[in-house]
């Protein structure tokens, strides 16, 4: 039909065409998930400062824009699962909890604190959290688990797990991997936040784990790997459904423990970190300067 040609009249119960919803700003979410980090690390035990910050963009993504989540309704059965592995970052997990209305942001100020729901390591009793995690190496087979079960229910959803590199040196890490690609299981996406150091020092120091991309390949698993602080490669790394591949995909992200803190990156000694006032200043301070770049 010509384009000059009178076109058909419009139905008067036609619906409007919705308006898309503006995208989240990543890099602001991120921004503010370091602030809340640091914030919860005045606290009297502190917190893991260095891990947190270091996953804090491949939290944000994941929960911002990945996610199938309904805050309001934590146990949905169509909803993705989220397994904290490296259960010492819950200062970051907390934060984009209550980002997302999952929590009360005024509850991030209990962090540590007797009786609160945000532990140290994540607590099943708080909304958002799937399992109390911690143990370092558990975190890939609770998702397998998942990922088995949601195939065997027909259900939509994906589970995801976010690993620190130190944590892959324990063996059950490689037993999951080897289950998980044995039962084709494409509906598993493994993070591994590799920052390249663990309390004891650098991870190629102390068990090395290089050709990394390699080993997982080795068990069946579609390998990616991206600058882990790069929001837009994060984005893409993450976009879509399962490709049908029949693999496990492990997102090998290269990060710098600390990331966003000067004072505190590339360093082993920002594992663990109590903020006093004049620290969190400093803290502060540079973070907001490295935005400002």
């Amino acid at each position: 039909m010509s384009i000059l040609a009178d076109p058909s009249p419009a139905t008067p119960a036609e619906a409007p065409v919705p308006v898309a919803a503006e995208p989240p700003d990543l890099a602001a979410l991120a921004h503010e998930v370091r602030e809340l980090v640091l914030r919860m690390g005045t606290t009297a035990h502190g917190t893991h400062v260095g891990g947190s910050l270091s996953a804090a963009d491949v939290l944000t993504v994941l929960y911002h824009e990945v996610l199938r989540l309904r805050p309001e309704q934590p146990d949905w059965d169509g909803r993705d699962w989220f397994v904290l592995s490296k259960g010492h970052a819950s200062a970051a997990l907390y934060a984009v909890l209550a980002q997302r209305g999952f929590i009360d942001r005024a509850e991030l100020a209990t962090y540590g604190a007797p009786g609160s729901r945000l532990a140290g390591h994540p607590l099943r009793r708080l909304p958002g959290v799937e399992f109390p995690t911690g143990s370092l190496g558990h975190g890939l087979s609770l998702a397998s688990g998942v990922a088995l079960g949601l195939r065997r229910t027909g259900r939509p959803g994906r589970a995801f797990a976010l690993l620190g590199d130190g944590e892959l040196q324990e063996g059950s890490v490689w037993e999951a991997a080897m289950n998980a690609g044995h039962h084709g299981l494409d509906n598993l996406v493994a993070v591994v936040d590799r920052n390249g150091l663990q309390i004891s020092g650098s991870t190629e120091e102390c068990v090395s784990l290089e050709p990394l991309g390699d080993r997982w390949r080795s068990f069946g698993w579609a390998v990616e790997e991206v600058d882990g602080h790069d929001l837009d490669a994060l984005r893409a790394v993450f976009a879509g459904p399962p490709d049908g591949s029949g693999r496990p995909t492990v997102v090998l992200a290269r990060t710098v423990k600390g990331r966003g803190v000067p004072l505190f990156e590339g360093k082993k000694k920002s594992h663990s970190v109590r903020l006093t006032p004049r620290l969190l200043q400093r803290a502060m301070t540079g973070l907001n300067a490295r935005r400002a770049r």
